[in-house]
This record gives structure tokens, sequence and C-alpha cells, in this order.
């Protein structure tokens, strides 16, 4: 860790996951550039951060991933700002409820647009940038749920698994260059866009944060949290699909 500058990015960091990891780096004493759409919401949570430790550490930059022109400049911005980035977690996702009985292409589009193509361009502004460095690392937050293709939120799904993909084969390009790239798969975490689906089991976002900074320490290629879910999913992938297409998950 001592070949790091200490300024990191946070994509998606208002609430959730993505907040918790910026509290944690900023603790560690990180520079933390936070990226989200709300832009309150995002103050607050930066001006609380910087209060708490009684210095400036973290950076309120508004911004939609599903904006993805706007990654590549705001990248540059930042770095502009803050110093040189040697780290970057994108957690922003979007998961709207969907009826058994709906195709809606315009909630279908955005998931696609925020979950999968916003990782992407996210991590092709990083990956340029630790390329030519040959140091770095980018850590997406992708889900189990891209392990299957459940009844209940297809598009979903398929976004989480466009962005595995994505993080493997950047993990592969950039792995002999000395930048890492570390694959989270989160099951069940309190967040607000799990809200009010009564998730058994489900820990608290600031222990996802914990486990996820243990996997990059670790540089993990691929990291469920918690590591439960790698057995779980294990079994899930296993189910013949005339077996899986009878059951409601």
């Amino acid at each position: 860790m001592s070949s790091r500058t200490g300024v990191c990015i946070v994509v998606g960091a208002s609430s959730g996951i993505g907040l918790a990891l910026a509290r944690r780096l900023a603790l560690a004493g990180r520079k933390v550039a936070m990226l989200a759409r709300r832009e309150a919401e995002l103050r607050a949570q930066v001006a609380a951060i910087d209060d708490s430790l009684g210095r400036p550490a973290a950076f309120a930059y508004v911004h939609d991933a599903s904006d993805l022109d706007a990654a590549e400049p705001l990248f540059a911005r930042i770095e502009a700002d803050l110093g040189e980035v040697d780290e970057v977690h994108f957690v922003a996702g979007v998961m709207p409820p969907v009826a058994l009985d709906e195709f809606d292409l315009g909630k279908d589009r955005q998931q696609v647009q925020v979950n999968m193509l916003g990782c992407i361009a996210w991590g092709n502004a990083a990956a340029r940038r630790f390329l030519a460095r040959k140091r770095g690392c980018f850590v997406g937050v992708s889900s189990v749920a891209q392990d299957r293709g459940r009844i209940g939120r297809p598009v979903y799904n398929a976004s989480k698994a466009g962005m595995d993909t994505y993080l493997e084969a950047l993990r592969n390009r950039l792995w002999r260059h000395g930048v890492q790239v570390t694959t989270i798969r989160p099951g069940f975490v309190e967040t607000p866009m799990t809200a009010g689906l009564q998730l058994k089991g489900a820990i608290p976002a600031d222990t996802a944060a914990a486990k996820i900074l243990a996997a990059r320490d670790g540089k993990k290629a691929i990291a469920y949290v918690p590591g439960k879910w790698r057995l779980i999913m294990a079994v899930i992938r296993n189910i013949p699909s005339f077996v899986f297409r009878r059951l409601s998950i």
C-alpha cells in the first residue's frame, strides 16, 4: 500500500456501501473524491466526514453515473484538484422494482447505463492512466445476482453479469502491468437500494465495506461479501435450468 499517493475515487458515494467505503478510506488517511448525483445528500456526507476527522479528507463531485461521457473529463478534473489518483471504487447501481408482467425499456436502459456502462466508462478512464503508470487499483462492486438469470429482475441480473465480465477482461489486460482489478460480489447488504426487501441475514453496509477493503488489500481477483455467498452461489449455479425456472428466486 505504500506506493499509493493517497487519492481515491468512490463512484456512488452518498449512501450505502459507497458511503461506508468513503468513510473508511478517509479514516485511513486518504483524500477521497466522493461522486454521486444527489448533491444535497453528497455535500452533507462530505461535511460529516470532514467534521468527524477534523480535517479536509472528502471532496464532493456531483455526478450521475449514467452520464458516460462525463467520466473522462471528471477524472481529469479530480486529478487536477487533488493529485494523481491510484484507486477507484465503482459502487454506483440502480435496481428499480419490476413486476413479473412488466417489461419496461426505460427501467432496463437505466440499469444498463448505470450498472454496466457506468462501470465501463470509469474503468476505461482509470485503465488508461493506470496502464501508463504501471500501478493502480480498480474495485468494481457487482452482485451475486450476476450468476443466474432470475425472474424477478432480468435486466439487473444481466447488467451485473455484463459488469462482471468486463471487470474480468480488464483484469486480464492489466495484471501483467502491475494494475489490480478486484470484482466484489456482495450478497445481502443493508442499503437504501435494498430497503423494504426483507433480506434475511443482510449485513450492515460498513461491514461490507470492511470486507471489500480486505479483499483489495489481499489483491483478490473476485471476492464474495460475505464469503458464505461463494458456496451459496456455487449451489445455485448448478441447479439445472428446468428446475431453476420453477423457482421464485
